[in-house]
């Protein structure tokens, strides 16, 4: 058994503020016996003014989220995933970046989020994230301590094509961190997280965003942990900014795999 961290949070507009809360919650889960500690899309700033975000957004050598992250890890001997941070690209532009980090403070992994939140919602929210930020285009995996971790970030989770290929790579672990809208969520959100993990038999862990944030915005919360046969083993619910813990079964993955053998199963249908 490997112990993971799940932290939701409420990220608001002042990065400094995010970045205690995030070496916070490294030492909690330290404290916990984790090996592992995630966190949720846009922990380091999470500001729908975007003129107010241009002067909080850094390249990553200048990001004041991921140094304290960094550190913290290295202090802790805790490994971290980093859901994802606003950071400025070298031609200007904006990207929406995860970050696997070690326990040596290092950089092992990054995954700049594929599928852009273009939406119109019937809530009347709107929301355009293709207007300030680039998209990825690179399915990422990386090993860690809970196994080989794929990564995918909120609106990923309903693009299965990225699903298929974590799932070619025998992810062992996927990590979906999110700032899920109230409305999708109440609507998609478990349904999601649990056909992902059943789909990869894998365990899928998303930590979230949650209750309502500096900008105004409201956040669905329900971080959740879900195992290989798709059981929801950690449910954080909608309100409150917490650490919680999951222990992640190397031999249950075996034993769903063996069960339901859909990986090896797999025929690719030419369209």
């Amino acid at each position: 058994m490997i112990r993971a961290a799940l932290f939701q949070m409420t990220t608001g507009i002042d990065p400094h503020v995010n970045a205690e809360a995030i070496a916070a919650a490294v030492t909690k889960a330290r404290e916990g016996g984790a090996a592992m500690l995630f966190t949720p899309e846009m922990s380091g700033l999470l500001d729908r003014d975007r003129a107010r975000a241009r002067a909080s957004i850094r390249s990553e050598q200048d990001d004041v989220v991921l140094a304290a992250a960094r550190d913290a890890a290295r202090r802790h001997g805790v490994w971290v995933h980093l859901g994802s941070l606003a950071i400025a690209r070298e031609d200007g532009k904006w990207a929406n970046r995860a970050f696997v980090i070690d326990d040596a403070g290092e950089i092992r992994a990054r995954y700049d989020k594929i599928h852009m939140f273009d939406v119109n919602l019937a809530s009347g929210e709107t929301w355009r994230e293709s207007s300030a930020y680039t998209p990825g285009d690179a399915v990422v995996t990386v090993e860690t301590p809970v196994g080989r971790l794929g990564l995918a970030i909120c609106y990923d989770v309903r693009f299965p094509a990225l699903f298929e290929a974590l799932g070619r790579a025998r992810c062992d672990v996927i990590a979906i961190p999110a700032a899920f809208t109230v409305p999708t969520g109440k609507a998609h959100w478990h349904l999601l997280q649990r056909a992902r993990a059943v789909e990869a038999s894998a365990y899928v862990l998303s930590a979230a965003q949650c209750g309502t944030h500096d900008d105004g915005r409201e956040t669905y919360g329900h971080s959740l942990a879900v195992d290989p046969w798709g059981d929801v083993l950690l449910d954080m619910g909608g309100e409150g900014a917490n650490v919680a813990f999951v222990d992640i079964d190397a031999e249950r993955i075996a034993q769903v795999r063996a069960q339901l053998p859909s990986l090896a199963n797999r025929r690719v249908i030419a369209g």
